[in-house]
C-alpha cells in the first residue's frame, strides 16, 4: 500500500491524499507537479527514475468487508525532504532528462 506522503520533498507544499498534483517515483519519493516539471525535469533525484501521478485513495470503504479507504488506511503524516541541493538536482537531472525512462 502506498504511503501517501503529505508534502513535496523539494518545496514542502502540502499534498493531501486527494491532491491531483502529487507525483511519485517507483520508490514513492513524492513531489508536486510543478517541481517535477520545472526543477526535476521528470528525473527523481534519488533513483533517476521518472514520475507518475500519485493515485488518489478513496475516502470511503466502498467494500466495508475489505477495510479499505482513508478511514482504514490513512495518509502518512511524516514530512520528507530531499537531501539534495537544487544545484545537485539540476546537475543530476541534466544528465538524465533526455534519456527515456525505460532506458535509464
Amino acid at each position: 500500500m502506498l504511503e501517501l506522503r503529505p508534502n513535496c520533498e523539494l518545496c514542502d507544499c502540502d499534498l493531501p491524499p486527494q491532491s491531483a498534483e502529487a507525483r511519485i517515483c517507483s520508490y514513492e519519493c513524492t513531489y508536486c507537479a510543478d517541481c517535477v516539471d520545472t526543477v526535476l525535469k521528470d528525473v527523481c533525484p534519488k533513483c533517476g527514475g521518472n514520475f507518475m501521478p500519485r493515485p488518489i485513495r478513496p475516502q470511503s470503504a466502498w467494500r466495508p468487508e475489505r477495510q479499505l479507504g482513508l478511514g482504514n488506511n490513512p495518509a502518512g503524516e511524516k514530512r520528507y525532504h530531499t537531501p539534495y541541493t537544487r544545484e545537485n538536482i539540476k546537475e543530476f537531472a541534466s544528465q538524465l532528462k533526455d534519456v527515456q525512462p525505460d532506458k535509464r
